[in-house]
């Protein structure tokens, strides 16, 4: 398999995992799949646009910073989030905000993922 379909693939896994826990009220789990799943679609965007994957979170950030503005506000939100979920319990609206922002973020950049 290619970058392109090895990271739809990705986006995939994360994306019915987070489902699955949000079902379960693995809200913390939950949480860190669904940005896992933004921010890998934003890595497919990304090579399909620039035709590079970001090498880390502070790579990705400055590209949508400059060049991506939506796609940065959005993960510039969220990323505070993932990071609490590793010390805090997080609940089911939280959850929520970011399965949105990943319709979002689908939906920006055009990715079908189902």
């Amino acid at each position: 398999m290619g970058e392109k379909a090895d990271l739809l693939n990705n986006v995939k896994e994360y994306l019915k995992g987070a489902k699955e826990s949000k079902e379960k009220g693995s809200y913390n789990t939950a949480i860190t799949l669904f940005f896992k799943a933004i921010a890998v679609l934003i890595d497919l965007f990304i090579l399909e646009k620039e035709g590079f994957i970001p090498s880390n979170h502070n790579e990705r950030f400055r590209l949508l910073e400059n060049k991506y503005p939506f796609l940065y506000k959005i993960l510039d939100k969220d990323f505070p989030v993932y990071q609490n979920s590793y010390r805090t319990k997080l609940t089911k609206s939280h959850v929520e905000v970011l399965e949105n922002d990943f319709k979002q973020t689908a939906e920006y950049t055009g990715i079908k993922v189902d």
